[in-house]
């Protein structure tokens, strides 16, 4: 029968691997580095992934197509939510930015003359820092300390390298122009992984209370007792309260 369905132009997929995120029904997949609709009867024909399409890659078609077939998707959600080895797991989706490494603080280039002066150092150690382009079982969240941080809070307060993120994975986001809610996926990093601790940096304004609500729900949804803080930070870069 004809109906409305997906259609996704892989000459102008870029790999980014929004589409798979936005898919509820998990009937887009990447393969070979480009998003591709793995099953007719996934698709209800909605297009929940085509606002998150940055190339217009995909589209609604009309076409002769199996009917959307309910059931089959819940049992592949199902089967989807099912914990898996770490070794069964893709680190990323086709983009090179997604990829999971872990990195070594290293100084910052101290210009000739300026040697004598002391370098800022780096204290990032993980990649990627989005918290929407994490993989929840990336290696190097075992054991770890997380710093959860508001996109804001790197260039109000100067100092968060030597302050706030030696020692710790860094993860950042803007619960206000961000879509979705975080609380789900940091659920799944405190459920799956061995967490020391979670410092949340959050702006004093008020959209920030979205990411600390987040993080309190993932805490209480992930059944683990995590020492927690919540430090936050003036416009004018001072520590207001922690």
């Amino acid at each position: 029968m004809k109906r409305k369905i997906v259609s996704i132009d892989e000459t102008l997929c870029n790999g980014c691997g929004l589409c798979v995120s936005a898919c509820h029904e998990g009937a887009i997949q990447m393969v070979d580095g480009k998003a591709r609709l793995v099953s007719d009867s996934y698709c209800d024909g909605l297009g929940d992934c085509l606002p998150a399409c940055p190339t217009g890659a995909i589209q609604i078609i009309e076409r002769d197509a199996a009917d959307y077939d309910e059931a089959a998707v819940a049992a592949r959600m199902a089967e989807a939510k099912r914990p898996a080895p770490a070794s069964d797991l893709p680190l990323f989706a086709g983009c090179p930015g997604m990829m999971a490494k872990s990195m070594a603080p290293r100084p910052a280039t101290v210009p000739p003359s300026d040697a004598s002066s002391t370098a800022p150092v780096t204290q990032l150690t993980n990649w990627p820092v989005q918290i929407k382009l994490l993989n929840v079982r990336a290696p190097y969240l075992q054991n770890a300390a997380l710093l959860i941080a508001a996109d804001c809070t790197a260039f109000a307060f100067a100092d968060i390298h030597r302050r706030f993120m030696r020692n710790k994975v860094t993860l950042i986001g803007c619960p206000k122009l961000d879509e979705g809610d975080y609380a789900e996926k940091l659920t799944e990093v405190l459920r799956l992984n061995d967490i020391k601790s979670v410092t949340v940096l959050r702006m004093e304004v008020p959209c920030c209370g979205g990411l600390s609500s987040a993080v309190q729900r993932a805490l209480q949804a992930s059944g683990k007792m995590i020492p927690w803080q919540v430090v936050t930070i003036s416009t004018d870069g001072a520590i207001l309260e922690e």
